[in-house]
């Protein structure tokens, strides 16, 4: 589980300077989002982006709780800025996010440190929250709360590439997730206001929007309205049609699919409008049946199959990106073999791995049947293994070709090289300067000749603009 920090400071005039804040974000994309408002929210009440979290006057931590490693890394950062509030009290100490959610009054009760405990609901509420704290309060928010549209600035981590929320929450009940506890129901944006936003964010000089959701295929089925056709009025394909000639911008991606919804409607859509990039993030968790039934995903082996196959019938280059959770209880090896085949045999571009990890409250957590962590362990490095072999076979198809890369920024580890992602979103790095004297910035969509191949990246050399008469 990676930890990712807050980054350039949104165009937004602060209130008031009232110290500096530092801001660490533990998991997916959705908490990844809720930081960047939350970060425009500190930044419009007064506060500067810190240096790091051991000199902030105000530290957050927007937590996950998806699997317990990214958990307990939470209490150990959280136990070194309770060592850094004994000795200054003015320290205003935040925990956000799924573990605030599932923890609420008892992580008071660990962390007496701690100045507010808010659940995702409530990212929205912080500047309130935080009025509240400053009146000598110390303050729990997780009841259940309608997530209002946003009129806040997001802090941007990115001036080139924007998440933006269109549906928040999940009503599906996997028996190993925990996300319906610690998010809620699902509440559908407005797709007015989703394209308001998005043209927002073009006029900022913004060239790529994905848009988000804890299962983005449910988008609008909680919004009223059916159409002549009998269907229901607001779906993530009647969205996309909505917005994608947002002027502006370039690329438009989405995350997550879940397979159960997944519709060749969608897949349509994808191959008709220009903008939307062939990637799919696809989600399949196992490939044995009976082991999907004990996890409650809705749909078989055979079905997720029949999805891949659409899209490569319409878009035979796309790229098909998923999550996978080996070492389920009850899981045997025939089972687990069975898992290894279906990544072997659909090629997938990427597969986020983990292995099961009981979540509190949720119902196979209770199951008698776990498997012993040295049985987790050697099917996570076995299936990694898989993964990253399967990965270069695929990535091998880029070698020779020019491919269109959208540069997101600077190499960390070459300031002489820009990194962006291909329509198919693979990672690549290339010369910032093609050799004419007129460099490369981020926010360029560039040409490059792909020359070296990894499993999970690329590198090649920019061809150049045009030349100027």
């Amino acid at each position: 589980m990676t930890a990712t920090v807050s980054g350039p400071q949104a165009d937004q005039a602060p209130s008031a300077r009232r110290g500096s804040y530092w801001i660490t974000t533990f998991g997916c994309q959705m908490n990844k989002a809720d930081s960047e408002r939350m970060g425009g929210i500190l930044e419009a009440m007064g506060y500067t982006p810190g240096n790091d979290e051991h000199t902030a006057d105000l530290v957050l931590y927007n937590t996950c709780t998806i699997r317990d490693n990214a958990e307990q890394k939470v209490y150990s950062y959280l136990g070194r800025q309770a060592q850094r509030k004994r000795v200054n009290p003015g320290l205003t100490l935040v925990v956000a996010g799924c573990v605030a959610q599932q923890e609420g009054e008892s992580l008071l009760r660990r962390v007496p440190e701690l100045d507010l405990v808010m659940g995702p609901q409530h990212a929205n509420r912080l500047e309130a929250l935080l009025t509240r704290v400053q009146t000598g309060q110390q303050v729990v928010a997780t009841d259940e709360h309608h997530i209002l549209e946003d009129i806040t600035t997001a802090r941007r981590d990115s001036a080139v590439c924007a998440w933006v929320n269109v549906i928040y929450g999940c009503n599906e009940h996997c028996t190993y997730c925990v996300v319906p506890a610690v998010r809620g129901r699902e509440q559908s944006r407005l797709p007015e206001a989703i394209r308001l936003e998005m043209e927002g964010l073009a006029a900022r000089g913004f060239r790529e929007v994905t848009l988000l959701g804890q299962n983005i295929d449910a988008y609008g089925r909680d919004l009223p309205g059916i159409t002549a056709e009998g269907r229901r009025a607001h779906t993530l394909t009647d969205l996309l049609g909505t917005v994608h000639d947002v002027q502006g911008l370039e690329r438009i991606r989405f995350a997550t699919s879940h397979p159960r919804y997944f519709t060749d409607r969608l897949i349509d859509a994808c191959a008709d409008l220009p903008k939307l990039c062939e990637h799919f993030h696809i989600p399949f968790q196992s490939g044995d049946n009976a082991v999907l039934r004990a996890m409650a995903r809705g749909y078989t082996v055979e079905r997720y199959r029949r999805i891949i196959d659409r899209i490569r019938q319409r878009l035979p280059d796309a790229a098909i990106s998923a999550d996978v959770i080996v070492a389920f209880p009850g899981e045997t090896d025939a089972q687990f073999r069975r898992t290894l085949e279906l990544i072997e045999s659909i090629g997938f571009d990427q597969v986020n791995t983990a292995a099961y990890s009981p979540r509190p409250g949720t119902p196979a957590a209770d199951w008698p049947d776990q498997l012993p962590e040295a049985v987790k362990v050697e099917r996570l490095q076995e299936v990694n293994a898989l993964v990253e072999r399967v990965a270069a076979e695929r990535s091998a198809r880029y070698l020779g070709r020019q491919e269109q890369v959208l540069a997101e920024g600077v190499n960390p580890r070459d300031p002489d090289q820009l990194m962006g992602r291909t329509r198919t979103n693979r990672l690549t790095f290339f010369a910032a300067d093609p050799g004419d004297g007129r460099p490369y910035a981020p926010g360029d969509l560039v040409d490059v000749l792909i020359e070296t191949v990894r499993p999970f990246s690329l590198s090649g050399r920019p061809l150049g603009r045009e030349p100027v008469h």
